[in-house]
């Protein structure tokens, strides 16, 4: 691998290309930190794509298109004078010493759960007023839901134990299956976003992240779905004429690819 006086030549490298494009590019100049915004959205979700499948080389690439966005923000916070890329640094860097005083102070920690519990302590001093606010409102609501429940969890709301959770989630199914009989939608929908609370907190005690979870049967359903879609094609019949019997031959074969 690259020395660290290369990785840091490299990193120059790249600031010195970010402000010769933001002087001379019309379309680098163009840009601001709202119009980059969706676009550094997509360039995760891309990254996030790349290490689900666990593909290196792209998880590489889209590191680089990520990277180039921060090195665009700071750039963009330069020229008002307000912050630059040594400021993003070292700003990082005061906040990662300062959460892990168990490496960088004196205390004293067993596990990883003691530094979670830490992490949202630390937090709370620094004049949080909610372990919730780090919680970002624009996250997707599986997501969202997940971090918030690992948010309470490090100050200690929590479970004991799976087989609790369990029950919680067997209560919620049981709600959601009476308020299906009384057939009202709006409780209909209360019942059901508290069954997939439930069961993202049993995810998370069975050490799962629910997101990734659901994206693998999401890519999983897809290819199945895309295998039939092409006998389909071979058989020029469209799905639409098949009968759902005809389409299971075809669904049971993908599903022993």
């Amino acid at each position: 691998m690259n020395s660290r006086a290369d990785q840091l030549k490299a990193f120059d490298r790249l600031l010195t290309i970010m402000d010769e494009l933001r002087e001379q590019c019309p379309w680098d100049k163009k840009q601001t930190m709202e119009s980059l915004r969706h676009l550094t959205i997509e360039e995760t979700y891309e990254l996030g794509d790349a290490i689900l499948d666990n593909d290196l080389q792209e998880v590489k690439k889209e590191l680089g298109d990520v990277l180039l966005h921060i090195v665009f923000y700071a750039k963009i916070g330069s020229e008002t004078k307000t912050f630059d890329i040594a400021d993003v640094c070292n700003g990082i860097c005061e906040k990662l010493i300062s959460r892990h005083p168990h490496i960088y102070g004196d205390v004293t920690v067993n596990n990883e759960e003691d530094v979670k519990r830490n992490w949202e302590k630390l937090k709370l001093k620094e004049g949080k007023k909610s372990v919730l606010e780090g919680v970002p409102t624009s996250l997707p609501a599986l997501v969202k839901a997940n971090r918030i429940q690992e948010k309470v969890a490090g100050v200690g709301f929590d479970w004991e134990a799976p087989h609790q959770v369990w029950e919680k989630v067997e209560e919620e199914l049981s709600e959601l299956k009476e308020e299906v009989k009384v057939g009202n939608a709006d409780r209909m929908e209360s019942e059901f976003g508290d069954v997939l609370f439930s069961m993202v907190n049993y995810a998370r005690f069975l050490n799962i992240n629910p997101e990734n979870a659901l994206e693998r049967t999401n890519k999983k359903f897809s290819k199945r779905f895309q295998y039939l879609e092409a006998k389909a094609k071979n058989l020029n019949k469209p799905l639409k004429d098949m009968t759902l019997a005809e389409m299971d031959v075809f669904w049971e074969e993908a599903k022993k690819l």
